[in-house]
């Protein structure tokens, strides 16, 4: 039977003080970064109902350019948690099944409906982070974060969506 000395309790305690800084930033910085958006078309003050960098609804390249953005700063403000490539560790929602329940709807028009509510819905949520009790779930980022910016995540997670 293994019997515990206080020479072996003092060396595993002064292990655990030596690593426990480490195991706590393991998220790394938590400091919201800004995005640089310069290359899309610039959007203005007022915000869009709808992502215009959507595939379908901007030209390819613009798409292609707001994925790369949107992928970038999904990394840097998003993936802390809601998990690398949009997968999450159940921390928080997962993004790839965010409209999901959009997907399946035969209506267009309810489909259309569906996805315009899901959009307004993400926009605020970014925006405006969520709360609940006093406790905050997800950070604004209203200030910090572009329209440019939020739309361009939202590009990323279209192309991240579960088949």
């Amino acid at each position: 039977m293994f019997q515990t000395t206080p020479v072996l309790l003092r060396r595993l305690m002064a292990a655990l003080a030596l690593t426990a800084p480490l195991v706590l930033h393991a998220h790394g910085d938590v400091t919201p970064q800004a995005v640089d958006t310069h290359t899309l078309p610039q959007l203005g003050a007022q915000w869009r109902e709808s992502n215009p960098y959507s595939q379908g609804t901007a030209e390819g390249a613009v798409h292609a350019e707001a994925r790369r953005i949107g992928m970038s700063a999904y990394n840097q403000n998003c993936a802390r948690c809601h998990g690398l490539e949009a997968i999450s560790g159940g921390i928080a929602p997962d993004l790839r099944k965010f409209d999901a329940d959009c997907v399946g709807m035969a209506d267009a028009a309810k489909k259309k409906a569906c996805y315009g509510e899901m959009q307004e819905y993400f926009s605020a949520t970014v925006r405006h982070g969520r709360a609940r009790d006093g406790r905050v779930y997800m950070p604004p980022f209203e200030g910090i974060l572009s329209q440019e910016a939020v739309w361009s995540i939202k590009t990323y997670l279209e192309t991240r969506r579960e088949p």
